[in-house]
């Protein structure tokens, strides 16, 4: 395992070499002297294609942690974010006769365990592939792990934790601590996806808490044909959720779909505990009659109860628009420093909210409140931690799935009303009262205990004795600036009486010494009071942009269609359509 370690070691490095050429000329522009270089968003959509090839060139492993960056804006750049969500974990399944002893191993031969079993991949992933069977003259899709798979994933995982601490040493406090996050959830999901019997414990688990639900489908696990390499449900046809002009023959009402699709991820994670975490389109569908129909839970996750209440006491901030909720909601479940700028934070979360509920966003105030966070966009005190990162990567992506089926979707009006149909809003307002309560009775104290400290701090003036202690705190390190411009301008100065004594009773050796030196303090005083280039951003995910993009999409999209796409649509094993991109995956 080591060997091959190190060989994938080489190989990643090289992969990635030009990347950290570029990124190590960002901070010194001739690698050991030089300002740091103004990297632009132009630059940063390149590197990021660049990246996106050299994942797709690795593998499954870095194709996996790509599409987990994708979902973590803490981490990356919102141009590498755009580009990574690209990923569609789209690989060319491996031959039949690789994946056939797998099936043989756990199974037995395969023409006894099946009635029939078509040898084609009807659809193939990072992880593993697809493919159409019968049990018993029923239909069934059964999912088979890449062979030989484990071992590279510990190649790769081992070959990223080396990886870590050199990372580390280049990036700021609150993105290493994101990053190391990133790296634990990443080998724990990496773990917990090619492990096909926890994919069947989850979703026979969620599936019993919608039993009584007859709007939501969820395939079978066939236990007596499922191991931890080989994973065989029922087949469940259906419609891709984002085919809109399909749903819209069909008559399906999109708007109701799309707050059905919302109200079940609120109950999984408010009220189950228990989620499927990857919603994206391929593993979505709709029946005939409207059924929602779920797909593919090999990445799914849990929810403890004290999450759970943060959540809700978040959505309840959100839907009372109370900012002072948000943020405290924010810190208490370790996504906000408790040091950070609430004013500047807040003034985020009320843009966040309006462009959530869909409401113009004024873009002069986008620019303001960006021109706020701007010289510290790389120190920003959001963080993401391991146990709440799957729960934004569906919240994310579910409201990206309602927004293309309803294009005036309302994410917070849907969360509130179902907030209070449960009883959860009434409770906050009741907390949100007594807390209120609470913070009077501590004025009220305060007004008692205040005057006997003031005139005491009074009669300590008039005495003359009045000390007082204060701690300053120099995050921004102006205190080791200005000490640092002191030192290079008293050696300067130094510097220069040294030439002007030396030029005139040295010799030219001992004189251009001096004057070298002189030149390098002068070129450090210099240095030290440029002004740090602000980082020039712009908005990139209101839904106004998002709306821009989509028309731009549409009319590419039905170019390539017109090209590519079949006559008729052809249905996957689980019931995923078959169309030009194949997103029945094994994400």
């Amino acid at each position: 395992m080591n060997l091959r370690a190190y060989g994938r070691f080489f190989v990643v490095f090289r992969q990635f070499l030009p990347l950290i050429v570029a990124y190590l000329r960002d901070r010194r522009r001739y690698f050991l002297f030089g300002g740091r270089r103004e990297v632009t968003s132009t630059m940063r959509r390149e590197r990021a294609r660049v990246l996106l090839d050299s994942l797709l060139t690795l593998g499954p492993t870095f194709i996996k942690l790509g599409q987990l960056l994708s979902t973590r804006p803490d981490v990356l750049p919102p141009e590498y974010v755009a580009e990574f969500s690209k990923l569609q974990d789209e690989v060319p399944p491996a031959e039949w006769a690789e994946a056939e002893p797998v099936v043989k191993e756990e199974l037995g031969p395969v023409e006894e365990a099946f009635s029939a079993f078509d040898t084609d991949a009807i659809s193939g992933a990072s992880l593993g592939q697809v493919y159409r069977a019968e049990l018993d003259g029923e239909p069934v899709a059964v999912k088979v792990r890449r062979p030989n798979i484990e071992s590279l994933i510990e190649a790769d995982l081992q070959v990223i934790k080396w990886s870590l601490p050199v990372l580390m040493r280049f990036i700021g406090e609150a993105r290493s601590f994101s990053l190391e996050t990133l790296a634990e959830e990443f080998d724990k999901t990496i773990h917990e996806e090619i492990d096909y019997s926890r994919e069947a414990r989850m979703l026979q688990e969620i599936r019993e808490n919608f039993a009584g639900d007859d709007t939501i489908r969820i395939p079978n696990v066939i236990e007596s044909h499922s191991t931890p390499r080989v994973l065989t449900m029922e087949y469940v046809p259906g419609t891709k959720i984002t085919a809109v002009d399909e749903l819209d023959r069909m008559g399906i009402d999109r708007t109701k779909l799309s707050e059905r699709l919302e109200r079940v991820y609120l109950q999984m994670i408010v009220d189950d505990g228990v989620f499927h975490a990857d919603p994206h389109p391929g593993n979505l569908a709709v029946e005939p009659d409207g059924t929602l129909v779920f797909y593919d839970f090999g990445m799914s996750g849990r929810v403890d109860e004290y999450i759970q209440s943060k959540i809700v006491e978040f959505y309840i901030g959100i839907a009372n628009q109370d900012i002072d909720a948000i943020l405290d909601a924010l810190v208490e479940m370790g996504t906000l420093s408790p040091t950070a700028d609430r004013e500047t934070m807040g003034n985020v979360m009320e843009l966040a909210i309006q462009d959530i509920r869909g409401e113009e966003v004024d873009q002069y105030r986008v620019q303001e409140v960006v021109g706020q966070v701007e010289d510290t966009i790389y120190e920003f005190p959001l963080r993401l931690p391991a146990n709440l990162a799957l729960v934004l990567r569906v919240a994310t992506v579910v409201e990206g799935v309602c927004v293309t089926l309803d294009q005036d979707f309302d994410f917070v009006s849907v969360a509130t009303d179902y907030l209070v149909e449960e009883g959860y809003r009434e409770e906050g307002i009741k907390q949100f009262l007594e807390s209120r309560g609470e913070e009077f009775t501590d004025l009220a104290e305060a007004t008692v205990r205040t005057p006997p400290k003031l005139e005491r701090a009074l009669d300590g003036l008039n005495r003359g004795n009045l000390t007082v202690h204060a701690d300053l705190d120099d995050t921004d390190g102006l205190f080791e600036s200005l000490a640092n411009r002191l030192v290079f301008g008293l050696l300067l100065t130094a510097g220069v009486l040294s030439v002007a004594i030396l030029y005139a009773f040295a010799t030219p050796f001992a004189t251009g010494v001096a004057a070298a030196f002189s030149v390098g303090m002068a070129l450090l005083l210099y240095r030290s009071f440029r002004s740090r280039r602000r980082l020039q951003a712009t908005p990139e995910f209101t839904r106004q942009s998002l709306r821009q993009r989509r028309g731009q999409d549409t009319e590419s999209m039905s170019e390539a269609d017109a090209m590519t796409e079949p006559e008729t649509e052809e249905e996957g094993p689980i019931g995923t359509p078959i169309d030009v991109e194949r997103e029945t995956d094994d994400q």
